[in-house]
C-alpha cells in the first residue's frame, strides 16, 4: 500500500490514465491509510468515504469509455476545512458552524473537482484559521506525524500532517501569516504561497477583506514539488467574485534557465536567530544552487528586521473587530481558548484613524524597500521558521512568536514563496527551506524548489513506529 499512498498526485494521475491502476484502488488505499494514521493525528475531521468510492467508480467507468475529467482524473485529495465544500460539513474550526453544510463549493474546490480530483475528506484548522497551531473547540488538536508531542503548525496543520503521513497526496492551503509554509516546514512537505491575487479566495471562511486581503494567498500543498506545478495552474485565475485576483498565465517552471538566476540568501532575519541546524540547512541549500552554476550571494533585504512588529501591528490594529465579526457571522458565542490567547498576543492599544493611516504608509514603504532589493536578485533563499516544529501550545510563549517572522515578512510583500524539505534536526524533525521570488515569479520559485528537492531529497516518510 505504501507505494500508492506515498506516490505523488502527478504519478497517481499518470498511472490511472494509463490504466495501470484504477481510481477505486487508489482511493481505497488512501482511505485505509487515513484509517490507520488518523487516530494518532486527528488531521482528517470529516471523512467522505462512501461518496469518494462512488466517485472513483464513476471515474473508472468514464476512463473505460475513453473519457477523462482532467489532469487529476480519479486522484484522491483532501480539502482544508476553511474551504466551503458542497455536501460536507465545513466548520472553519469554529463552534457556530459545527454542523454547517455548504450548498456550493468554494471556487478552488469546484476547480479541483473539474480537474478530476476526488475529495476523500476535510482537514483540521485552528479556529477561523487564525493561529499558528491547529487546535479548535470543534475537533480538538492535530498532532505532528514526526513527533506527536509537537504541533504540525497552522493554519494548514491538518492538511500538512495527513499529506506527510500518506493519507492524501494533495490539499489546498491559505496563507495570511505562514499558514501554508509553516505547516509544510514543520511536516517536511512541499507548499507554495503564490503571489497575492493569483488564486481566488472565494468560499473561504472567513473571507479575507481589507488589509488581510492584501496579505493572503491560496496555494497547493503536497509531498512533491511536481504536484505544486501540476495544481497551481488548475486553481489560479479570475473567478469574477474575488476582487483581488488578476488575470495571469502560468509560466512553466521547466522553461526557467537556472544558469541565469541570481540568488540572495540569509540565515538570520535580524529579529530572532535560527537554530544552528536551521542555519546549516539554509546554507547547504544555497551551496546546492551555487554548485548548479547560479550566482549566489549572502545578502539580506534592508529593513527586514521591522517586519515582525509591522505584521503584528497590522493584525491587531482593529483591536479584534474582524475576529469578533467572523465569530458573530458564524454564530459562535465564545471563542476557543487558543484563539483567545492568540488575540491577546496581537491586540495592543487601539489605533486612531491617523495611526492606521501611518501604519499603511509604513507597509507601503516596507514593500518598496523590499522590492528595491529584488532589483538585483531573482530569488531569496532563507529559513521558513527559526526552528523546527514546536511542542504543542508553546507558540506564544516568550520569544516564540517571533520565530514565525521569517514567513510573515513575505505576506507583507505579497511575493510568491515555495517551501521544500532541506534537512532534518537532531530530534528527527523536518527542516524546510523557503524559496522567495519576485512578484509573479512562481515559475522561478518552483524551479529552484524542484532543484533543491532533487539534490536534498525532499519529503521523507515519518517513522512508522509513531503509528
Amino acid at each position: 500500500m505504501e507505494e500508492l499512498v506515498y506516490a505523488s498526485a502527478t504519478k497517481l494521475a499518470e498511472a490511472i490514465r494509463a490504466k495501470k491502476i484504477s481510481s477505486s484502488e487508489v482511493v481505497s488505499a488512501h482511505l485505509r491509510s487515513i484509517e490507520r494514521v488518523n487516530p494518532k493525528l486527528n488531521a482528517v475531521v470529516q471523512l467522505a468515504a462512501d461518496a469518494a468510492m462512488a466517485r472513483a467508480k464513476k471515474a473508472d467507468e468514464a476512463l473505460s469509455r475513453g473519457e477523462t475529467w482532467g489532469p487529476l482524473h480519479g486522484v484522491p485529495v483532501t480539502i482544508k476545512d476553511g474551504w466551503e465544500t458542497e455536501g460536507i460539513v465545513s466548520t472553519g474550526g469554529t463552534a457556530g458552524r459545527a454542523s454547517y453544510i455548504p450548498a456550493k463549493d468554494a471556487t478552488i474546490v469546484a476547480r479541483m473537482r473539474s480537474a478530476g480530483a476526488i475529495i476523500v475528506g476535510k482537514t483540521n484548522v485552528p479556529e477561523l484559521s487564525l493561529t499558528n497551531e491547529t487546535d479548535n473547540a470543534v475537533y480538538g488538536r492535530t498532532n505532528n506525524p514526526y513527533d506527536l508531542s509537537r504541533t504540525p503548525g497552522g493554519s494548514g496543520g491538518g492538511e500538512a500532517a495527513i499529506i506527510a503521513a500518506g493519507g492524501s497526496p494533495l490539499d489546498i492551503g491559505c496563507d495570511a501569516g505562514g499558514s501554508i509554509r509553516l505547516p509544510s516546514h514543520f511536516c517536511g512537505i512541499a507548499g507554495i504561497k503564490p503571489t497575492t491575487g493569483l488564486v481566488p479566495m472565494t468560499g473561504y471562511f472567513p473571507f479575507p477583506t481589507g488589509v488581510r486581503a492584501q496579505l493572503t494567498a491560496a496555494g497547493p500543498m503536497a509531498r512533491a514539488v511536481e504536484d505544486l506545478v501540476l495544481t497551481l495552474p488548475l486553481i489560479m485565475g479570475v473567478d469574477w467574485r474575488d476582487p483581488v485576483v488578476v488575470p495571469r498565465l502560468f509560466d512553466d517552471p521547466s522553461r526557467v534557465d537556472l544558469r541565469t538566476v541570481h540568488v540572495a540568501f540569509y540565515v538570520d532575519n535580524g529579529i530572532i536567530p535560527p537554530t544552528a541546524e536551521t542555519a546549516t540547512v539554509v546554507r547547504k541549500a544555497a551551496s546546492v544552487l551555487e554548485n548548479e552554476g547560479m550566482a549566489v550571494e549572502e545578502a539580506r533585504p534592508p529593513g527586514l528586521q521591522e517586519s515582525s512588529e509591522l505584521f503584528s501591528s497590522l493584525m491587531g490594529a482593529d483591536s479584534g473587530a474582524e475576529v469578533d465579526a467572523a465569530l458573530q457571522l458564524a454564530g459562535t458565542r465564545e471563542m476557543s481558548p487558543w484563539l483567545k490567547r492568540r488575540r491577546e498576543a496581537l491586540i495592543g492599544r487601539e489605533f486612531s484613524g491617523f495611526d492606521f493611516s501611518r501604519l499603511l504608509s509604513r507597509l507601503d514603504a516596507f514593500r518598496g524597500s523590499m522590492l528595491s532589493f529584488l532589483e538585483h536578485y531573482h530569488a531569496i533563499i532563507c529559513p521558513v521558521n527559526a526552528s523546527p516544529a514546536l511542542p504543542h501550545h508553546t507558540s506564544y510563549d516568550g520569544d516564540n512568536i517571533h520565530r514565525f517572522s521569517d514567513a510573515q515578512a513575505y505576506n507583507l510583500t505579497g511575493w510568491p514563496c515555495a517551501v521544500v524539505r532541506g534537512g532534518t534536526s537532531s530530534e528527527g524533525l523536518p527542516i524546510g527551506v523557503q524559496v522567495v521570488a519576485r512578484p509573479w515569479g512562481e515559475s522561478i520559485a518552483l524551479a529552484l524548489a524542484a532543484r533543491l528537492e532533487a539534490v536534498l531529497g525532499g519529503w521523507r516518510p515519518p517513522n512508522t513506529g509513531v503509528f
